[in-house]
């Protein structure tokens, strides 16, 4: 077959079935409702018809406060330890001090490893990372009634004793000034959390002043379901979520920050082996014997996480017709729940006069699957119509035998009333055919023809008899004589393809339209058996050999 340019362009529809139901209109209008409402719902809501962009954002912050606590004055400078990374700052709460160390031996504090009775008992050169120092081997008295191993450190070592109440627990009066600045890139916007006519003296509330960017450090913690005066014993590490949800569309415009704050650290699990959140620091200087001195500090605080996120949007008419797009394919779900209604049908167990049937079979058409790999399908397939079967064999497999014993799936046949009228008469066998087997000529048939009128073959493609059980050939019918060997007939079909043709018709042409005759009556119109369809050896034979004269009377 010649492959057109036609053939390349074209368009295919599928072919649709109407079912007048008014349960399954009701049940198609519902869900065709039910997903409109839902796609307006997802467009107005989550503004499916606007570009999104990822916010950029930068944090810097300013802590203020005084507090009078162990005879001195605190201000910022000694309570506020600013991250490197500028998202987040550290506010001490408690300390504890240790004053007037110096490199020397000393006693280790008291634990189950450095308790000691005797020199053996502690290790020289034993440095335990939970020690304050390196142990030199021998065991001194730590005070009246306790002995431990000495250590090679700062000395006196450090106090395992924290305060309480906190040395700074006033810091929760203490106050903060966020300054953020963030950027849409896609749409080169630039807003801050400071507004212009901002209220200098104001205070965040969540209510009364929502937009104000000054925090007190207790009302944070409070925000964040914490005490305050608790968790500035031990520290803790807390969040403050700014979050930029903008609509920069013009008629909706709208980009204010909104606050959120929870605490971070897990106080369930790591409580119970790191407590709180501390560091330590020391600051040197040399005593009036010119030793190099220090003073240890172990500073508790809380950590203030700053957390900035959100997207802007604003109206692309891409971004609107690519959501409405994909959700086209949600409008398939009415056909894809009615189809599964009605798919329900089963043949094997169904009445096949019930309701679904009928519509099963209106809907959908049953063929046999190939027995081969689709690579090899179109070189074995062939179609196969005997005379005294009533549906259409289909072989797709590589034959090792006469096709005359092939096997395969039956294809129904598609039926015409006068047609069928005709052929039920070739399926009997009476007296003329018996005498006709009696009188055919000595020379005996191949053994996988049942007509009487093949001609032996080595090919096996061409070894197929027009019946399948022994009977009458069905070139000795009328039909066969009236359908495929009418010379006018065979004559209208060549002018018909060929009306300004000036060749004379040969017995080639004639013979080519004698078979294509014969398989258009046996195998119907489908074009897919047309290709593939194989003219019985004895209907070949009369075709070839016949002179194919116009019948008259």
């Amino acid at each position: 077959m010649t492959l057109t340019l036609a053939d390349c362009f074209d368009y295919s529809t599928k072919k649709e079935v109407r079912i007048q139901s008014v349960p399954l209109g009701i049940l198609k209008q519902c869900i065709t409702f039910g997903v409109i409402v839902f796609v307006c719902f997802s467009l107005i809501t989550q503004k499916r018809y606007q570009k999104k962009d990822s916010i950029i954002s930068s944090v810097h912050t300013k802590v203020k406060g005084f507090a009078d606590a162990h005879s001195r004055i605190w201000d910022t400078a000694e309570y506020t330890v600013p991250s490197p990374g500028g998202d987040s700052f550290f506010v001490i709460t408690n300390i504890v001090k240790t004053e007037g160390q110096m490199q020397s031996n000393c006693s280790e504090l008291p634990s189950q490893k450095t308790i000691c009775s005797r020199d053996d008992i502690c290790k020289k050169g034993l440095a335990d990372p939970q020690s304050n120092g390196i142990q030199t081997g021998r065991c001194i008295n730590f005070n009246n009634t306790l002995k431990t191993c000495e250590v090679s450190a700062w000395c006196p070592v450090e106090s395992q004793t924290t305060p309480v109440p906190a040395v700074l627990e006033s810091a929760e009066n203490f106050t903060v000034l966020i300054k953020n600045n963030i950027h849409f890139a896609a749409f080169n916007f630039t807003k801050k959390n400071i507004l212009p006519n901002y209220n200098v003296s104001c205070i965040y509330d969540r209510v009364k002043a929502p937009l104000c960017p000054i925090f007190r450090l207790g009302d944070i913690l409070r925000e964040a379901g914490e005490n305050f005066s608790q968790v500035a014993v031990l520290g803790g590490v807390i969040g403050i979520e700014i979050n930029w949800d903008c609509d920069l569309d013009p008629l909706r415009y709208k980009c204010e920050p909104h606050y959120g704050f929870r605490r971070l650290d897990d106080t369930v699990v790591d409580e119970s082996l790191y407590p709180g959140l501390n560091f330590r620091f020391a600051r040197y200087y040399k005593n009036a014997h010119g030793t190099e001195t220090r003073t240890l500090i172990k500073a508790y605080g809380i950590r203030f996480d700053i957390q900035v996120y959100g997207t802007g949007g604003q109206f692309n008419l891409l971004e609107l017709a690519l959501f409405i797009g994909s959700c086209l394919s949600y409008f398939g779900c009415a056909s894809f729940a009615i189809d599964f209604i009605i798919g329900r049908y089963n043949s094997c167990c169904c009445n096949a006069k019930s309701v679904l049937k009928y519509y099963d079979d209106r809907k959908y058409e049953t063929i046999p699957g190939p027995s081969v790999s689709l690579a090899h399908l179109k070189a074995h397939l062939k179609f196969v119509s005997f005379v005294d079967k009533e549906d259409i064999l289909m072989v797709d497999q590589k034959l090792k035998g006469s096709l005359q014993l092939a096997s395969g799936p039956y294809i129904q046949r598609e039926r015409f009333a006068d047609t069928k009228a005709k052929c039920k008469d070739s399926h009997k066998q009476d007296e003329n055919e018996m005498r006709l087997i009696k009188g055919r000529s000595a020379m005996l048939p191949p053994a996988w023809c049942k007509c009487n009128k093949c001609i032996n073959t080595t090919h096996l493609e061409e070894q197929l008899c027009c019946r399948l059980e022994e009977g009458e050939c069905i070139t000795d019918t009328k039909m066969f004589n009236s359908l495929v060997l009418n010379r006018e007939s065979l004559e209208y079909a060549f002018q018909y393809d060929n009306p300004l043709s000036k060749t004379p018709i040969s017995k080639e042409h004639l013979r080519y339209y004698a078979k294509q005759k014969y398989v258009e009556w046996r195998f119907g119109c489908r074009k897919y058996m047309l290709n593939f369809a194989v003219i019985p050896n004895c209907c070949k034979t009369a075709i070839e050999t016949c002179n194919l004269q116009t019948e008259g009377p």
